[in-house]
């Protein structure tokens, strides 16, 4: 029961040394000198030593005895199930029921809010320090939807909440008629045929789909570097970073653009940038949304996810996101989506006071000062409501982060041997990731694989004491981006295992989690919070964030664009 969780203490390479190293690694040669050390470094090693009885787990799938069957989205009951207005006066946030209301009481059309958010973003990638918020865009494809929209709201013919909405899309899923890039030079060059399953669902409940957004190149890390498409800078201030790797749809959420963006997490890609942006992600439970149409990247540990600019934003596109698909097999294990009783105007017994909130004191306090003091603050808030705190114990979490490592390099590696052809238009950075993922043995991903196993048993333990486990998001707020790092990219694993400290467990044993805003930093950065929970129990996630979506005044960022005039 020892916390053995160590930051990194790694050179940070950009510019000629980064592109030397980069170079060693390739070398068949140099890269037998070196790969050693770093295999070492990285825990791999230890990882070989351990012994472990568990039989490998492939996927961190979570049956259920009674699985629930593909039905349709009951889009009146999704709207009647969220209540009247209850988002707080304090979100500050243009939502997806502000632009309904508005839609509704013919304040404004989707076509006017199209002209306007196409207009933003044109603006927004102007001058010196361009957000970069999307990789793509389509004027005729945007309007064609909003006209489509306008003509449903006209005739009061509404499929949806979310008809008209805006809603961004990350450059890793599927969606016509653009290409899938996946943050690269080189792929997706022609426009895909069919949206993915998440996507073809939000297109079907009416969305406004602007665009595909940013993201670090194959997800491969935390930060919104892209040398190809440009570094996503953080609305909050846009010298420092957004995060990533869905660095581009957490910008948009941030900066107005839209309510509502799609994500992928494979090692935290959806609740770190939505972190470092000041705004709500959901990661949910494995399997509980169709991977169908997303890139083949990391099997065993992928995830889709929404961002949100409120919690409501996100239960609305989460439910209808959600749910089995009879092209993804691991969508067929999920029990029925539960949302009724995520949502109240107050916080009582019914809210967080029934709740019992399990914290890793070593683990919650290793952060910065500012962070933990931000957590610690709201976590205090919940427990003047009757939120019970239970300490606990996660034994093995270094090992839990060596396992994820080995897992999502090792699919990553596989999944981009195809494209050896293009190996020199990979970033620097991206290249040596890939030659660690290829250096790792078979007898590396099965302990990880085993390691996957003993996680799950660990948390299903810690989850017979507690409702959900609480920690910061991140342990650091959004750091700033180095100029050096625009042409080539940087390599800065310190600032890398920091960003990732709170996101292995979610991922590696496929448990939902969610971060939501709880503070900002005496810079004026977001400090985030972050509730883990049961298998499938995401509306219990979903009363945490809104309770403390209540609890606290939010601050737009100073780049927010207001699209509603």
């Amino acid at each position: 029961m020892t916390y053995n969780l160590q930051p990194a203490d790694l050179p940070v390479l950009t510019g000629r040394p980064l592109t030397l190293f980069a170079a060693a690694l390739n070398n068949r040669v140099t890269r037998k000198l070196l790969m050693p050390g770093l295999l070492r470094d990285a825990g791999v090693f230890d990882l070989r030593a351990c012994h472990m009885e568990e039989d490998p787990v492939g996927n961190p799938l979570y049956p259920v005895a009674d699985p629930a069957e593909e039905i349709a989205v009951d889009y009146y009951q999704l709207v009647h199930k969220t209540g009247q207005r209850m988002i707080p006066e304090g979100i500050k946030f243009t939502t997806a029921r502000d632009y309904a209301g508005a839609y509704g009481m013919r304040e404004t059309t989707p076509e006017e809010a199209a002209e306007r958010i196409w207009a933003a973003i044109e603006e927004s990638d102007k001058g010196e320090r361009p957000l970069r918020a999307f990789i793509s865009r389509n004027k005729e494809d945007l309007m064609a939807q909003a006209r489509a929209s306008t003509e449903r709201h006209k005739r009061r013919e509404r499929i949806s909440i979310l008809d008209g909405v805006p809603i961004a899309i990350k450059d890793e899923l599927d969606q016509t008629p653009y290409p899938t890039s996946v943050g690269t030079a080189f792929l997706g060059r022609e426009p895909v045929k069919v949206d993915a399953t998440a996507v073809a669902r939000l297109r079907a409940a009416g969305a406004l789909l602007i665009g595909k957004a940013n993201m670090h190149e194959i997800g491969i890390n935390p930060t919104a570097q892209n040398v190809h498409h440009g570094t996503v800078r953080n609305p909050y201030n846009y010298d420092h970073d957004a995060g990533g790797s869905s660095s581009g749809p957490a910008a948009a959420v941030a900066a107005g653009f839209c309510p509502i963006a799609l994500g992928a997490d494979g090692g935290g890609s959806i609740r770190v940038p939505a972190a470092l942006c000041g705004v709500v992600g959901l990661k949910p439970t494995y399997g509980r949304v169709s991977e169908y149409g997303a890139a083949p990247l990391d099997w065993s540990v992928a995830h889709i996810g929404p961002i949100g600019a409120s919690v409501e934003d996100i239960v609305l596109s989460y439910a209808i996101i959600a749910g089995r698909d009879a092209k993804d097999p691991n969508t067929h294990h999920q029990p029925a989506l539960t949302i009724n009783d995520w949502l109240y105007p107050w916080l009582d017994e019914k809210t967080v006071g029934a709740m019992r909130f399990g914290v890793y004191r070593e683990w919650f306090n290793h952060a910065d000062p500012e962070i933990v003091a931000g957590n610690e603050a709201m976590l205090q808030k919940m427990v003047d409501y009757g939120a019970e705190i239970v300490e606990i114990d996660i034994p093995e979490l270094n090992e839990m982060r060596i396992a994820h490592s080995i897992a999502i390099l090792s699919e990553m590696a596989a999944s981009m041997k195809r494209h050896e052809a293009h190996w020199d238009e990979f970033s620097a950075p991206t290249r040596i990731n890939l030659l660690f993922g290829q250096a790792l043995s078979s007898y590396d991903y099965v302990q990880s694989q085993r390691m996957r196993a003993r996680a799950m048993k660990i948390f299903d333990r810690v989850f017979q004491d507690v409702d959900v486990i609480i920690t910061p998001t991140t342990p650091i707020a959004a750091p700033s981006i180095s100029p050096a790092s625009y042409s080539n990219g940087i390599s800065d694993l310190n600032t890398t295992v920091e960003l990732m400290r709170y996101m292995i467990p979610g991922n590696l044993a496929g448990l939902p989690a969610i971060t939501f805003p709880v503070g900002y930093t005496a810079a004026g950065l977001p400090i985030s919070m972050q509730a883990i929970g049961k298998p499938w129990a995401e509306d219990t996630l979903l009363r945490v964030a809104h309770a403390a979506e209540i609890l606290m005044e939010r601050v737009r960022p100073s780049g927010y664009v207001e699209m509603m005039g």
